[in-house]
Order: C-alpha cells, then sequence, then structure tokens
C-alpha cells in the first residue's frame, strides 16, 4: 500500500516523533541518548532549523521543530540514518531500527504550542524516578526553559516561547514553569493521532531562504578561493578539496539540493559528497571562513 504524502509547509514549526520498532528499545542507554542529540546538532548546523523543545525517552522520542525554511524530511533522515546505522553497529543488530517513518504534526496556533510544549517536557514524569522532578531528567529541555541548567547539547531555542509569556527573562522563565506545572495541557496532544492535516502556522518568526541560485554560490565559491570552476568538478583536483567542501555544505544548507542534484554539480558518488558536507561544516567555523556565509547571504539577496 503507497505511503500518504506528508504534509509540509517551509515554514511551519513541526511536532516530531520518532519510534523504535516494537522489539528494540531506540536508546539502550545515555549514550546512545548523547549520540542521537548529537546527530541532531550536526544536522542543525547542516540545516540550521530551531529545536524548541525536545524529551527522549527509551523507545520514542518528541521533539518541537521550527523548520526555517528546510525540509523536515531532509532533516529528520539525516538525523535517523545516521542514528541507526551507529545503533546497529555498537549493539551488533541488522535491520529496520524505526517505526516506518517520523510521525509529525503542523503546529496551527499559539495555544497549541504551549500545550505542546508542556506535553512533551512532561513526558519525562513517565520515566521513574522523575515522575514529580521532570525537570531533573538530562535527555529534556525542561531545565534549560526553567534556567536550572544550560544547554548542555547547544540545540535549544527556549527565547521565542518564552518571549511570549514575558519581555523580561526572570518573569518568563517563572510564567512558564507555573504553566507547565499547573496546566500541564490545554489540550489532550497524547490522543491526538499524527494525520498530518495540520494548517500552516506562521508567526512573526523570520525563516531562512533556501531557494539561492547554485549558479551564483559556485561563482563566489571561485572567487572566494580564486580557483576556476572547473577546479569544483576535477575529482581529485588539487588544492580544491576545501572549495568543494564548502561548496557541497552550502548548496545543501542555502538551495535545499538533494545529495544526488550535488553530485551532478561536483562529479563525485553520495558517499564522497556526504563526506564533503561534513568536512565544509566543520571548515564554516574555522575563523578564516568567518563571514563567508552572510557574504553569500548578502551577495546572492
Amino acid at each position: 500500500m503507497p505511503r500518504m504524502a506528508r504534509e509540509k509547509s517551509f515554514d511551519s514549526i513541526y511536532h516530531v516523533m520518532v519510534k523504535s520498532i516494537s522489539e528494540v528499545a531506540l536508546y539502550q542507554d545515555e549514550k546512545d541518548k548523547i549520540k542521537y542529540l548529537d546527530f541532531v546538532k550536526k544536522a542543525q548546523d547542516q540545516f540550521e532549523f530551531r529545536v524548541y523543545s525536545y524529551c527522549l525517552m527509551d523507545n520514542h522520542a518528541h521533539f518541537i521543530i521550527d523548520a526555517n525554511g528546510a525540509d523536515i524530511s531532509k532533516i529528520m533522515h539525516f538525523v535517523n540514518y545516521k542514528y541507526a546505522m551507529y545503533f546497529n553497529k555498537r549493539h551488533e543488530r541488522h535491520g529496520h531500527l524505526f517505526q516506518d517513518r517520523f510521525k509529525s504534526l503542523i503546529v496551527k496556533d499559539d495555544r497549541y504550542l504551549f500545550a505542546l510544549s508542556a506535553y512533551v517536557h512532561f513526558n519525562a514524569t513517565d520515566i521513574k524516578g522523575y515522575e514529580t522532578n521532570p525537570e531533573e531528567y538530562r535527555f529534556s529541555s525542561l531545565s534549560i526553559y526553567l534556567g536550572q541548567k544550560t544547554d548542555e547539547f547547544e540545540l535549544v531555542d527556549d527565547e521565542f516561547i518564552l518571549s511570549m509569556f514575558s519581555l523580561k527573562e526572570a518573569a518568563a522563565r517563572g510564567m512558564y514553569k507555573d504553566f507547565v506545572f499547573k496546566v500541564k495541557s490545554i489540550v489532550d496532544v497524547k490522543k491526538e493521532e499524527f494525520i498530518n492535516e495540520g494548517t500552516e502556522y506562521r508567526s512573526m518568526r523570520t525563516v531562512l531562504v533556501r531557494d539561492l541560485s547554485p549558479d551564483k554560490i559556485i561563482e563566489i565559491i571561485t572567487k572566494e578561493f580564486d580557483i576556476d570552476k572547473l577546479m569544483l568538478r576535477i575529482k581529485r583536483a588539487s588544492g580544491a578539496k576545501e572549495a568543494k567542501a564548502i561548496l557541497c555544505f552550502v548548496l545543501r544548507k542555502f538551495c535545499d539540493l538533494k545529495c544526488c542534484d550535488i553530485c551532478k554539480i561536483v562529479c563525485m558518488g553520495q558517499s564522497n559528497v556526504s563526506k564533503l558536507c561534513t568536512l565544509g561544516r566543520e571548515l564554516i567555523k574555522q575563523e578564516k571562513y568567518k563571514g563567508l556565509l552572510q557574504e553569500i547571504l548578502k551577495e546572492t539577496a
């Protein structure tokens, strides 16, 4: 039976749930949970989406993700594919790990977003030892919202939701705590099915543009590295590896291209393009390339 097309909007906020197949725990221990969040962080560096809240359980996990102009399917495929490969290798198993595709619902309005945030954070009360103190659970973003812990995994944007409570940080955190612990959920989110029938939710958020011209980006990269365009198409071109790596990374980030599309541009296989994207993600953080992404956005505006 063919799968239903996923409801998507590139400027929407999503409630995303991932779940393992019934006979396997998605996370066997804390190391697995740390690794999963590490892959989420790598995906965030690549696609520049926002995470508003999350909670990892044993056989499933919940996230509130602002796609920020990216394709939610590409984001989750990036995370789950890499995690499944890691998990099977570490635990010496084969076969599928996740139950079907990830589930997603478009957040419809502020009221639903507040309720959803409370629901996601209250999942931790189902874990033994955290029934009355979910804020102490390491793999939930609740403690970040309450200002009790720093963002260990550098994932969460808590300012967006907190700013809807108050523009003063201390007051916002206090009001959010009262909301979560007293209201818990305005909507019975737990019983709502993931049927992908949500309506788009837009707010005053700024959304990253993803339809930049690949030709213009290539022009900027070749100028930055002072190389000929042909060098980007030669597999082992001397001195062009960093340029190709940053090009692959930027094409994924700003052009919403699939890996196979980038393969045609740089004349390389998907495995090599994937490795170059990873290298590009690390290179762009270096001091010598500081400001390059902003320059690309400026030049292509």
